[in-house]
């Protein structure tokens, strides 16, 4: 390093959770790549030996003995004379466990900083996972004093709770702060992030690098998009989201401080992000649990179709299997656009009429179900046989079964257990109807970088504009049971993502009749929400991750107008209990 200038290099790499020596490897890899660069320092992402989230895995002491020795491991490595290694890891000290990151340089760990600030809403549960570290100073490198706050210790808003970790790294003479990051994926999160970086930016006077994790872990994505910003809030430098990259940035020392102008990759918004993160999500979870494909039920409807098309993006379409299901209600249109689709996509593509599977359960049944009227159980025995052949086949082959329900049906409960349920994993599934449709028309114009499947139309036009049908009755289409989709998904982003009470929604213009319905239908449809694959997460507000509530639960909001609270009735004395309660 010259007296004016420190390179630093961002590993936005793609860890496994529970993989310490793959994860180990990877920063290996990249350190080497740093070295050829001539870099002064790597910087890897928030946890990144023991992949993130570890979630209670990180409570295992084989665990963290395993991630502690990987860290010395890779601190002996440093001995070389190459690039100082920053890197995330569990770490125990004095029988308390911490997000730590830790300092790599010259044979040993020179450093260790622990995350003080502790997210506990959302997807995250760190608090009962890990102990509040104290906020700590910088560290040197190459003569270059990094502050280091980890993820949330730049995220949260002033509070009693609140660590100000920028701060106080400011006063004790940082110069450049770097922030390793298990930051996840929701719609907007790009915007939501650099206003973050811009305030602790503006309050600190020091430019911040933002190094964030790639890859899909469960239901979880993370974009990576990392990106810095120099002093004066001029971007420095912008990584590509969905994918790995390293890249190697040359800071000066100015009279100003330290500046960059490093590569700056434009980023997919909107539909298109949505869109990658499904695909990505798919692809690792596939990957990283070591199934060899995929299968899934195509119907000639839009939900299996878009599913398709995302997994041949994902995997290839070598690695993708689509099985048609027909029975006496299937129309001819149904099977003539699915064997479209399969065309359009290259994948295996085979018919399994269900007939006798159903005609067989039906006779079975008949004696229990004598003198009782048909109804909506001889339906459900459709999708059950199917889902029954589809887990059939997955035994068979080892491959996946992917499921194709949309967040709009999981809302309602206009899904079937055992049935269309059936499956190990749903890129769909935090995706409304009416976006669907969007990403369906989307994916016919465009594919993402890296994308594994065809270019061009690949949905056929005639499953977007066709009126949505389960094909379980004669003539029936999905608004005999529900309300237009538009209306559907603009009632249940409300009631799911705002958790706005019901005359709020009332208020805004939507017919009270079908604003209660609907929320009944949320409500009893807890059960088998709860009992559906993982999917991936888009939304601010996921089933499973983010919204958790009792499948026991008799609260019902009946659309009135709330009551204004009594603050007369709380003394200052059960005032204070409440909040010592609450802390």
């Amino acid at each position: 390093m010259s007296e004016q200038q420190i390179k630093i290099t961002l590993a936005q790499l793609n860890p496994t959770v529970g993989d310490v020596t793959g994860n180990a490897a990877k920063a290996r890899a990249a350190r080497e790549k740093a070295k050829a660069d001539g870099a002064d320092l790597v910087v890897l992402s928030e946890l990144f030996v023991a992949g993130y989230p570890p979630e209670d895995l990180v409570l295992k002491p084989a665990f963290q003995s395993a991630c502690r020795a990987a860290i010395e491991e890779l601190a002996r490595e440093t001995a070389d004379g190459g690039p100082a290694m920053l890197i995330g890891t569990p770490w125990v000290e004095d029988g308390k466990l911490y997000n730590a990151c830790a300092l790599l340089d010259e044979g040993r760990i020179a450093a260790l900083r622990y995350k003080a600030n502790l997210p506990n809403y959302g997807v995250f549960d760190e608090k009962r996972l890990f102990a509040r570290g104290p906020a700590s100073g910088p560290v040197t490198v190459r003569g270059v004093r990094i502050g280091v706050p980890i993820c949330e210790d730049i995220w949260l808003e002033e509070s009693e709770e609140y660590e100000n970790v920028v701060e106080c790294l400011a006063e004790t003479g940082a110069e450049i702060l770097i922030v390793p990051n298990g930051s996840p994926y929701a719609r907007d999160k790009a915007d939501l992030r650099l206003s973050i970086v811009v305030a602790r930016v503006t309050e600190s006077g020091l430019p911040l690098i933002y190094l964030n994790e790639m890859g899909g872990q469960d239901e979880l994505i993370f974009d990576g998009a990392s990106f810095a910003l120099n002093a004066d809030l001029s971007v420095a430098a912008q990584l590509p989201a969905f994918e790995e990259n390293i890249t190697t940035l040359i800071w000066r020392k100015t009279a100003d401080g330290w500046r960059c102008n490093g590569p700056i990759t434009p980023q997919l918004e909107g539909d298109k992000a949505d869109y990658a993160a499904c695909v990505l999500g798919l692809r690792d979870y596939v990957r990283k649990n070591g199934f060899p494909g995929v299968l899934l039920g195509v119907s000639g409807g839009i939900d299996s179709a878009l599913c398709a098309a995302i997994a041949v993006d994902a995997l290839g379409a070598d690695k993708v299997r689509g099985v048609m299901l027909p029975f006496r209600y299937t129309a001819q249109v149904s099977l003539d656009d699915a064997a479209m689709l399969a065309t359009a996509l290259g994948i295996r593509y085979e018919v399994l009429p269900i007939a006798d599977a159903v005609n067989g359960f039906e006779a079975i049944l008949a004696p229990v179900f004598k003198g009782l009227e048909r109804d909506i159980t001889e339906e459900n025995l459709q999708a059950r046989a199917r889902g029954t052949l589809l887990m059939a086949i997955s035994n068979k082959t080892g491959a996946m079964v992917v499921t194709t329900g949309n967040k709009s049906e999981m809302s309602v409960g206009y899904a079937t257990l055992y049935g269309d349920m059936n499956g190990g994993f749903n890129p769909i599934k935090d995706i409304y109807k009416t976006e669907v449709f969007r990403l369906s028309s989307l994916r016919n114009a465009w594919k993402p970088d890296g994308a594994l499947g065809p270019s061009g139309e690949v949905i056929p036009v005639n499953i977007i504009i066709r009126p949505p049908t389960a094909e379980l009755r004669e003539n029936q289409t999905d608004q005999d049971s529900l309300p237009p989709y538009d209306v559907l998904d603009a009632i249940l982003e409300r009631l799911v993502e705002r958790e706005e009470p019901l005359a709020t929604i009332i208020a805004a213009g939507f017919d009270r009749d079908v604003v209660t319905r609907i929320d009944r239908l949320l409500n009893i449809a807890e059960y088998k929400r709860r009992q559906a694959a993982p999917g991936v997460k888009v939304t601010r507000k996921n089933f499973g991750r983010d919204r958790r509530y009792p499948i026991t639960n008799r609260f019902r909001d009946f659309g009135q107008a709330l009551p204004e609270p009594d603050d007369k009735l709380v003394t200052r004395t059960s005032r204070a209990s409440a909040e010592a309660f609450e802390g």
